[in-house]
C-alpha cells in the first residue's frame, strides 16, 4: 500500500522546486493534494499535470501572508476532499540583504511569508487536522535557522519558524498532531539556488562536506517520511538535510585549508 493512502495534504509554495517535488511524491504515494502558490499559472499547470497522471489534486492561488487566504484554503480542502491530515509550510522568500542594507519592505515581506504565513497555516489547518483524526505538520526552515546566514530577514524568519515549531508541538500534541521542522542547506534547481548566483553555489559546494548541493527530491523524501505514519513518534525534531554542513562544515573547510597550506596552495 502507498504510504499516504487515504491522506489529504496541503502544500504551500508548490509551483516549483521543493514544493513541486513534494506534490509529485505525495500524489505518487496515494495522497489527495491541495497545492497552493502565488504563481497561478505554474501552480495550475502542476495540478493539471498531476491530474493527468491520475492524481487527486486541487490548485489554489494563495499569498500565505494573507490570513483570509488560509481560511479559504482550508474551506476549499474540506469541500473537495472532506478531511485534512498533512500541512507542509513550504512557501518562502529571500531578500539577500545584510543588516545594514535591509529595507523595511524586504524585512516585513520576508517575515510575513516565511514566519507569519506558517503561523497562519498552523492556526487554520490544525483544527481541521484534529477533526480529521490527527496528522502531521512539516515546517520547511533552513540551515539559516540553525546558524548564521548573510540575509538578515531570512535568518530571523527561519530561526523564528524553528521556535514556532516547538510551540506547536506543545499545543497540538493533544490533538494527535506531530510537528517537525526540516533545515535544508543549498538545494539545486530551486528559485533560491538560482538567485544566489554561481559564486554562492560554488562556496556552498566547498563548505558542504559532501561537496554538492541537495536536490528537491531528497527534501521531498524527508518530508514524505515525516508526513507518513512511519514517523509516528517523532515530533519537535529539527532535521538538517545538508550534506553534513551543520555537523562538520567548519571542520571540513578547515581541513581543506590546512591541506592547501601544507601543499603550498595558500
Amino acid at each position: 500500500m502507498a504510504r499516504l493512502t487515504g491522506k489529504v495534504a496541503l502544500i504551500t509554495g508548490a509551483a516549483g522546486g521543493q514544493g513541486t517535488a513534494e506534490a509529485e511524491l505525495f500524489v505518487r504515494e496515494g495522497a489527495s493534494v491541495v497545492v497552493t502558490a502565488i504563481d497561478g499559472g505554474a501552480g495550475e499547470a502542476l495540478a493539471q499535470r498531476l491530474k493527468l497522471q491520475g492524481g487527486k489534486v486541487l490548485f489554489l492561488r494563495q499569498d500565505v501572508a494573507d490570513e483570509r487566504s488560509w481560511a479559504e484554503a482550508v474551506s476549499a480542502t474540506l469541500v473537495n476532499f472532506g478531511k485534512l491530515h498533512i500541512l507542509v509550510n513550504n512557501a518562502g522568500t529571500i531578500a539577500r540583504q545584510g543588516i545594514v542594507d535591509t529595507t523595511a519592505e524586504a524585512w516585513n515581506r520576508t517575515l510575513a511569508v516565511n514566519l507569519t504565513g506558517a503561523m497562519f497555516g498552523m492556526k487554520h489547518c490544525a483544527p481541521a487536522i484534529r477533526d480529521s483524526g490527527g496528522g502531521s505538520i512539516i515546517n520547511i526552515s533552513s540551515t539559516a535557522g540553525l546558524t548564521a546566514h548573510d540575509d538578515a530577514a531570512y535568518t530571523a524568519s527561519k530561526w523564528g519558524l524553528r521556535g514556532l515549531t516547538k510551540t506547536a508541538v506543545l499545543q497540538f500534541s493533544q490533538w494527535n498532531i506531530r510537528v517537525n521542522s526540516i533545515h535544508p542547506e543549498q538545494i539545486a534547481d530551486t528559485g533560491f539556488y538560482h538567485s544566489g548566483g554561481e559564486a554562492f553555489a560554488h562556496a556552498a559546494r566547498v563548505a558542504i562536506p559532501m561537496h554538492r548541493q541537495g536536490t528537491p527530491k531528497e527534501c521531498a523524501e524527508l518530508v514524505l517520511f515525516l508526513a507518513s505514519d512511519e514517523s509516528s513518534f517523532i515530533s519537535g525534531a529539527e532535521i538538517a538535510i545538508d550534506g553534513g554542513y551543520i555537523a562538520a562544515g567548519t571542520a571540513s573547510l578547515r581541513n581543506r585549508v590546512r591541506e592547501d597550506f601544507a601543499a603550498g596552495r595558500n
